[in-house]
């Protein structure tokens, strides 16, 4: 090193221990990136800085100075006079960590300045200026190894900054296993340290396995926590390996060494050992197979081997994962005449749709981002399925979109038959449902976030991620949790999984092979262009990127298969009501179903139900119709959002959309002003002068990509640019469900039509429709499809039809709400009644007893020989009493005595009690 540096260095520490402040022009050279550099040399920065490390050797002890505000490099130059060019830089004050560049020789950027600027870029250990790389810069401008510098100086920025608990397994060594846990999260990690060094020590978590830095925040913390607890002594003693195990190497930087299998030799060891591990202790191996027969050889030997649960996890889903892959590729060889298309589920499977599910199930954790409307869904389906006979799982965790919760379990029970259980209620509840024995369980992805202990704690053998975008943006909480789950088998299903960043598609991708595309500052760094701010410019190594997703993501459009497609294809979209929805909906259900219980039907009962039954209907679309002065509530809304969004991102889709109401059509056109779609509207009230023109721009014009009509609006249309027909709610009659699909699905169509039905479940009318709409296609089915077997079909009249219809539409019976009102009148008259009975027995058993004691007391008086009372006295007697007494219902006579108070009534039972007893 030159004498300029080394006084350099040492003015510098004796600056520093004096508390001085640190040196600007050194800070601004210790974070020079090469991009910089570049810049610094203008257009030919590349050029100019490979020419002069090529051309000139430089040597720090002999052309290198170093001083406080001066950087200086002599350059041995042949071709010049001289034969010595001297570079120099110093620091711009008048810019802000702008460096400025001089040679004596050439009055423009040159190699000489490029020879310097290399060197610095090399040497800056040597230097003494070490420092990670300037944090202005952004990553995708970084050379690898300022990207490894950048990596660890983060890391090392969050173990020093975050606090962490850390629990030693054995507090009289600094290599062993700690326990960290981290107060940021809450989630504790295993730490095996080994050493200080990199690369040398192992942490549990997620961040160790996939940046390939050797190292994360957890064990620098352990590190620096070591390094003051134990003497300089101990922590210089090595650490000694008393077993022979089997890890995990989770690969280098530079990916140079690949994830694999590597063995730890013990401390002690012996030839044989040696022989039998033979080069799996100094690299990697990628072959399980390979990894297995060595095991078995040491084991064979008598030497005991620990796995490592990472260790044992690689090679069982490997091993795993070849068998299975051998039997997807057999299938694969002739999707079109395999027998599993017809036998794996309870439908005939198309056959791209077998070759989706074999290629999924073959790869064990991918991606299948066919267009939608391609069955997606009974894909994932069916790779549950294949994997549970060629692999034998038995739980499926499928997380979706709360509103496509109900729609999963339906095709589940559609096409496989297997249990599924749709996770609600509270907390407890939830816990209980995930720890079930059904083969499939379904949640959505705010439960996650909620759930996430209850889910960890269960051994999930495949995970379902149903519109996977969800998780695309990075930093999002949702899709940090999300990559935490565990499963030997994943799957995700987007029809976008990259919808606007490149970044998006890599963060899908991390879920399903954490491994595959590296860690994200690598990512970026090879596929993003940007400018000196950070900004995206462009994407670069595409077609490298492509190859590495080959294996594991799928695609498949619509034109792509268009030729395997049926004619038409018809959709089920079941959105779960809301309980606002269903209030509204049962109150109208119940006088329904009061009026056809009735023997006799008047016009004006006919009338009422007729009312409730379009309000119920009404209801099942949104609130709103029937209220707009309230707030709205409707989960086809939400659901027809997301469908027609996903239905857009394909340039090639032409919709028509029905809805019985024009109102609902009002609520659909501004779901497609916010997201920026161009459609035309035809219903009853659109001229008929105007209806030509609109029918001409929906079909030609391809920006207008939907037509929204009433029934009313498309009589006679034919709309053959069409594929795609929504029905946002159902018709009464499927002569008009036929018609309305019947503009799209004609004579001319050259392309296969895709139907949707919208359907409000949660015992509703609409899923009793689905049945009466299909009850009522048997006659014509029967009278004009040729390959119907139906003989007869029985006709009623229309009141039987009627009220058989209703029977199927409406719901189970329903439980009235309590009238509180009424029940409480209902109460106090029956309180009431209960009173005045006991009052009347009271009374009845008083007379009784008091014409007994009365009797009693006469016969008391007269003696035995006395003579009876005179008739006439009696008589007279009887009929002045008669004046006073009352006659109940039955004639009976009720004498009401009237005492002055309380003590009085006490007395006169004091009196008869004396007289009887």
């Amino acid at each position: 090193m030159a004498t300029g540096t080394k006084k350099s260095s040492d003015v510098k520490q004796s600056r520093a221990k004096k508390g001085a402040k640190v040196n600007v022009f050194h800070q601004r050279l210790g974070t020079l990136t090469y991009h910089q550099a570049v810049r610094l040399l203008g257009d030919q920065g590349p050029a100019l800085l490979r020419g002069g490390a090529q051309a000139f050797e430089v040597q720090s002890d002999r052309d290198v100075y170093l001083g406080g505000d001066l950087f200086r490099v002599r350059v041995l130059d042949e071709e010049l006079e001289s034969g010595l060019a001297v570079a120099t830089m110093t620091l711009n004050s008048g810019r802000d960590k702008q460096l400025h560049l001089n040679c004596n020789q050439c009055e423009v950027p040159c190699e000489h300045l490029g020879a310097a600027l290399d060197y610095l870029l090399e040497a800056k250990s040597v230097l003494g200026l070490a420092m990670p790389p300037d944090e202005s810069v952004p990553l995708e401008n970084l050379t690898i190894e300022e990207l490894r510098q950048r990596a660890m100086a983060d890391r090392q920025k969050r173990a020093a900054e975050e606090t962490m608990r850390v629990r030693s397994m054995d507090t009289d060594r600094p290599w062993t296993d700690y326990v960290v846990t981290s107060e940021r999260s809450g989630r504790s990690y295993r730490v095996a340290l080994r050493s200080l060094a990199e690369g040398e020590s192992y942490c549990s978590c997620p961040d160790f396995r996939t940046n390939r830095l050797g190292t994360c925040k957890h064990i620098l913390n352990v590190q620096t926590k070591v390094k003051t607890r134990f003497s300089a002594a101990k922590l210089r003693s090595p650490y000694r390996r008393k077993r022979l195990s089997l890890r995990l190497d989770y690969g280098s930087f530079d990916g140079a060494t690949p994830r694999g299998l590597r063995f730890n030799l013990p401390f002690k060891t012996d030839a044989n050992m040696e022989e039998l591990v033979g080069d799996a202790a100094q690299h990697s191996i990628t072959d399980a197979v390979d990894a297995m027969n060595r095991l078995q050889a040491l084991e064979g030997s008598g030497y005991d081997v620990t796995v490592f649960p990472d260790a044992e996890a690689f090679i069982q889903r490997q091993l795993t994962q070849t068998r299975v892959r051998q039997e997807c590729d057999k299938i694969r060889e002739d999707v079109d005449n395999h027998p599993l298309r017809t036998e794996l589920l309870n439908a005939e499977l198309l056959p791209y749709q077998l070759d989706g599910i074999a290629f999924a199930t073959g790869a064990g954790r991918a991606i299948l981002a066919d267009d939608m409307g391609l069955g997606k869904t009974i894909q994932g389906i069916g790779v549950a399925q294949l994997l549970s006979e060629l692999a034998d799982i038995s739980r499926v965790l499928v997380v979706c979109p709360a509103s496509l919760k109900s729609q999963w379990r339906s095709e589940i029970a559609r096409f496989s038959g297997r249990s599924s259980k749709i996770v609600l209620g509270n907390g407890e509840e939830r816990i209980k449902q995930y720890q079930g024995d059904n083969f499939f369980t379904i949640c959505n992805y705010e439960q996650v976030l909620r759930d996430l202990s209850a889910i960890e704690n269960v051994p999930w053998d495949l995970i379902i991620l149903d519109e996977g975008q969800r998780i695309k943006n990075w930093e999002s909480k949702t899709s940090n949790v999300i990559r935490q789950l565990e499963s030997p088998f994943r799957l995700v299903l987007s029809g976008t999984p990259l919808e606007n960043r490149l970044g998006e598609l890599f963060t899908v991708t991390r879920f399903v092979d954490e491994e595959l595309l590296g860690p994200a500052y690598q990512f970026f760094n090879s596929h993003h262009v940007v400018d000196d701010r950070g900004k995206t410019l462009g994407y670069r190594q595409l077609d490298v990127l492509r190859e590495k997703m080959q294996p594991i993501l799928l695609r498949r459009t619509r034109t792509e298969v268009a030729k395997q497609l049926p004619e038409r294809t018809d959709e089920i979209i079941r959105c779960e009501i809301t309980a606002e929805q269903k209030e509204v909906h049962d109150a109208n259900v119940r006088v329904v179903a009061q009026i056809a219980a009735k023997k006799f039907m008047t016009e004006m009962d006919r009338l009422r139900m007729q009312k409730c039954l379009l309000m119920a209907r009404m209801s099942c679309d949104s609130t709103y119709l029937l209220d707009q002065d309230a707030a709205e509530y409707s989960s086809k809304l939400e659901r027809l959002g997301e469908l027609l969004e996903g239905l857009l991102e394909d340039p090639s889709r032409k919709i028509v959309l029905f809805s019985e109401w024009r109102r609902m059509l009002n609520r659909v056109e501004q779901k497609l002003d916010a997201i920026g779609c161009d459609y035309v509207r035809l219903d009853g009230q659109v001229p008929q002068k105007k209806r030509a023109e609109l029918v001409s721009r929906f079909q030609n014009d391809p920006a207008c990509r939907i037509i929204n009509m009433t029934n009313a609006g498309s009589t006679g249309l034919n709309l053959q640019a069409a594929n795609t027909v929504i029905n946002v709610d159902l018709p009464w009659n499927p002569a008009i469900l036929e018609q309305r699909i019947a503009r799209a699905y004609r004579m001319g169509q050259k392309n296969p039509v895709h139907v949707y039905k919208l359907v409000t479940t949660g015992d509703t009318i609409e899923e009793g429709l689905l049945t009466t709409l299909a009850s009522k296609q048997d006659l014509a089915d029967a009278s004009i499809n040729f390959d119907s077997e139906v003989s007869e079909v029985a006709m009623q009249s229309g009141m039987e039809d009627l009220r058989r219809r209703l029977e199927v539409i409406l719901p189970k019976p329903l439980a009235a709400p309590v009238d509180e009102s009424q029940k409480r009148r209902v109460e106090a008259e029956a309180e009431a009644l209960a009173l005045s009975q006991k009052r009347q027995s009271v009374s009845q058993a008083s007379g009784q007893l008091m014409t007994a004691a009365l009797s009693l007391a006469g016969e008391l008086m007269s003696g035995n020989d006395a003579k009876p009372p005179a008739e006439e006295t009696v008589t007279k007697l009887t009929e002045r009493l008669g004046q006073c007494v009352d006659r109940d219902e039955q004639g009976r006579p009720q004498l009401t005595i009237c005492l002055e108070n309380d003590e009085a009534l006490r007395g006169l039972a004091t009196t008869l009690a004396r007289l009887l007893g």
